[in-house]
């Protein structure tokens, strides 16, 4: 039987889970190219409405701007398929949700699309906190399930990093996260170990 390719994208999930729970923090998503995968990823761990407020699937440049609130100039002179816009779709997100941290990932998964400046498998997965907002560049080179699945590890990865570097601060209105059982405990405790 062949292994799910999802799995180590899941243990991300329930790593991101456990710091969001322990650190009280809330997260969305905005997503493009993923069409919704890391939404899914986070909402297959047990209890994840304790810190999953929601996401967005903003594939088209026009729910970019009225879902959340990517400038038209900013589309108009950097793309879809930016940084900038990276940047606006996580930032738009934070604001729309009120989330402690909000994720977006923005790219072309391929087989066609790209272009030798915007080539296939490009991606930008960006994270917007209460420090700020950064942003990484990737091309990868699988098909478009594999640049897929490998957008929604980065984007899983980037908010574990900002979750776990202290720039997002627990929301004031910010419910505690209710306790865990002994299970998740103790699956909590061996991802970290």
């Amino acid at each position: 039987m062949a292994e799910d390719p999802l799995t180590g994208l899941a243990d991300l999930a329930v790593r991101l889970g456990a710091d969001c729970r322990a650190l009280g923090l809330r997260v969305a998503t905005v997503e493009s190219c993923t069409g919704g995968l890391v939404s899914h990823l986070i909402t297959e761990v047990p209890g994840s409405s304790a810190y999953f407020l929601g996401g967005f699937v903003t594939y088209s440049d026009a729910l970019k701007r009225e879902a959340v609130g990517v400038p038209a100039d900013v589309l108009a002179a950097h793309g879809a398929v930016s940084a900038q816009v990276a940047m606006a779709m996580a930032t738009g997100g934070l604001q729309r949700t009120g989330a402690d941290l909000a994720v977006s990932v923005t790219g072309i998964a391929g087989p066609d699309g790209g272009s030798p400046s915007k080539p296939v498998g490009l991606t930008y997965v960006a994270v917007a906190d209460g420090a700020g907002v950064e942003v990484r560049r990737y091309v990868w080179a699988g098909d478009r399930a594999e640049n897929k699945r490998q957008s929604a590890a980065a984007a899983l990865e980037l908010l574990l990093e900002r979750a776990e570097s202290g720039g997002a601060a627990p929301h004031p209105d910010a419910a505690p996260a209710p306790p865990q059982d002994a299970a998740e405990r103790a699956s909590a405790e061996s991802e970290r170990a």
